[in-house]
């Protein structure tokens, strides 16, 4: 599967913005997909991953009140809705898919064997 990540941008703190991520490919629906992002400096960070074939959706801490990763099977997209947008949230974003993730991997960069090409995202406050 190939995955195309959009909708980065520079916006201001409090903001909002929407990154899409559409996958090229059969089988969309029986992927775990993921949401990291990366700062300069700094490892990769886990954001959000929906489980493959309806499964539930997991949000790290630091975003669970602000992001809202959502996935249209139908589409083969997946989006990330990002609200109260702050400084700190500035980096680039990156989807991820992988066929055969359990649920303690999803968090895990390594894990996933599919890359989008990373969208960049800036705050200003």
């Amino acid at each position: 599967v190939q995955l195309q990540a959009s909708g980065g941008g520079s916006v201001q703190a409090g903001g909002s913005l929407r990154l899409s991520c559409a996958a090229s490919g059969s089988g969309f629906r029986r992927y775990s997909l993921g949401w990291f992002r990366q700062a300069p400096g700094k490892e990769r960070e886990f954001l959000a991953a929906s489980k493959s074939n309806g499964g539930s959706t997991y949000y790290a801490d630091s975003v669970k009140a602000r992001f809202i990763m959502s996935r249209d099977n139908a589409k083969n997209t997946v989006y990330l809705q990002m609200n109260s947008l702050k400084s700190e949230d500035t980096a680039v974003y990156y989807c991820a898919a992988d066929p055969a993730l359990i649920t303690s991997s999803l968090s895990n960069p390594a894990q996933y064997d599919y890359w989008g090409q990373g969208t960049q995202v800036t705050v200003s406050s």
